[in-house]
């Protein structure tokens, strides 16, 4: 298990769309680890495979946000959602590839996904309040969709604004 780097955006890697994942392997197991281990150590709520450069469709999450609860992590691989509430849900949504910026974004409130385990088998469950909207940002994620593309395109060009200065100045040191 070893820290993987995350993509800040703009990167052309997070626009792409993942490709499906053909079965469980030992390198999916081990991905899925080290997403995790990524994951926590940001520290985030979830993470796509994209966010770190592959370009598969998987990703991690864990909305368990008190820290004195025991950890809730969940690997979805090729996960689609089949139902979605019409009671929507408006939360400020931040990104591990967009540090430091977030906005409202409105998102349907609940939602019964389906995914196949690192088991090998399929999962199928519904998720509400912060685990619906983490489930619903990574999957957007797979598709190449980021959360600032849910906003207006002068708030979206401000934040990518800030992205490219804040990348710059990283690679300055």
């Amino acid at each position: 298990m070893s820290l993987r780097t995350i993509l800040i955006h703009p990167d052309p890697r997070l626009k792409k769309v993942a490709e499906p994942v053909a079965r469980i392997t030992p390198e999916i197991e081990a991905l899925a680890a080290d997403m995790l281990a990524t994951m926590y150590d940001a520290p985030g709520i979830g993470l796509a495979a994209p966010q770190i450069g592959v370009g598969a469709r998987i990703f991690v999450m864990d909305a368990t946000r008190d820290p004195e609860a025991e950890r809730a992590p969940i690997v979805m691989v090729n996960p689609q959602i089949t139902w979605t509430s019409e009671a929507l849900n408006t939360y400020d949504e931040g990104c591990l590839s967009i540090p430091d910026q977030y906005a409202d974004v409105t998102r349907p409130a609940e939602l019964r996904m389906e995914w196949l385990g690192l088991d090998g088998k399929t999962h199928d469950q519904e998720f509400d309040g912060l685990w619906a909207t983490c489930a619903q940002h990574e999957l957007d994620h797979l598709d190449g969709i980021l959360f600032i593309d849910h906003l207006s395109a002068i708030k979206r060009q401000m934040i990518t604004r800030k992205m490219v200065k804040f990348k710059r100045e990283q690679a300055r040191g």
